[in-house]
């Protein structure tokens, strides 16, 4: 059987170097997602216990499961 005895491709000489993200243009999306994560926190660890904004048991029964995955008591 006869192998083949090509050689592999060079790589490129010089890769393009990356240009860093300036903090300006990322500070708003942090502090944005920071937010949102705060937000779906507190609705799976706190909601209908003490702090309740939604009175009934439809956000309890939505965040149910993921409050208990995360550790957090609900009954």
């Amino acid at each position: 059987m006869a192998q083949s005895t090509a050689a592999p491709a060079p790589f490129p000489a010089a890769l393009p170097s990356a240009t860093p993200l300036p903090v300006r243009a990322v500070l708003p999306w942090a502090v944005f997602f920071g937010l949102m994560m705060l937000v779906l926190l507190y609705f799976v660890g706190a909601e209908q216990g003490a702090f309740a904004v939604f009175s009934g048991e439809g956000v309890h029964e939505w965040v149910h499961d993921g409050r208990h995955l995360l550790g957090f008591p609900c009954h």
